[in-house]
């Protein structure tokens, strides 16, 4: 089976590229499955401009013609399509045993059990709401402390690793792809839509007697 998969697009963000992922879109083949894993939309209960949901409504035109999965995103929580087609919506999918399919949020065991952290954010989120700022989502925050930011992503990392090993799969992908081949774990941020450099390798080894 022939699979495209594509992540955090953060659909309705400055960062987005229209134009770029249009194209892209109007290129891929009808014989290919097409799989969208999580955060497709950057505010889930946000008004979206016409180009923004244009992109969204050829997803749904897409899904006639071919297999479209939605994996869903931390982002995409409480988004309902106006247009979903015969879209399939998932917490996670696979291809066969080749690949396990999910969202980076499926494997974060640190988020879930910080109350104190998203209750700060919660706090902070809400004053700078009634000054006048955008809302925004808690993984924004989030990334403003490096470090913390760096735990998280290896926790997912590692989780994820941990995962497709217990159930037999050769690779993972979660939001970015993790190999697993000889022993070693490689993660290409390939998918990134931010600007700035990216497709830059990381890999590092984990034990094989684990």
């Amino acid at each position: 089976m022939n699979a495209i998969i594509v992540s955090d697009l953060h659909i309705g963000s400055k960062f987005f590229l229209y134009q770029d992922f249009d194209f892209f879109l109007n290129n891929i083949p009808q014989d290919v499955e097409f799989i969208l894993n999580g955060d497709i939309i950057e505010y889930p209960y946000a008004h979206l401009k016409s180009a923004d949901q244009q992109i969204l409504d050829c997803f749904a035109e897409m899904s006639q013609r071919q297999n479209v999965v939605w994996v869903r995103g931390n982002h995409d929580n409480g988004y309902i399509p106006s247009n979903l087609g015969n879209i399939h919506i998932k917490q996670y999918y696979s291809i066969q045993k080749k690949l396990f399919i999910t969202h980076g949020d499926f494997f974060d065991k640190v988020m879930p059990q910080s109350r104190a952290f998203i209750k700060a954010f919660k706090m902070m989120h809400d004053l700078r709401v009634r000054l006048g700022a955008r809302p925004v989502h808690v993984a924004e925050y989030a990334k403003k402390w490096k470090r913390f930011y760096g735990y998280l992503r290896k926790n997912v990392m590692l989780n994820a690793v941990h995962y497709a090993r217990e159930n037999g799969f050769k690779a993972v992908t979660c939001g970015i792809p993790i190999m697993l081949k000889n022993n070693l774990l490689t993660v290409s941020d390939t998918l990134t839509p931010a600007p700035g450099p990216s497709g830059r390798p990381i890999t590092c080894r984990w034990p094989t007697t684990a």
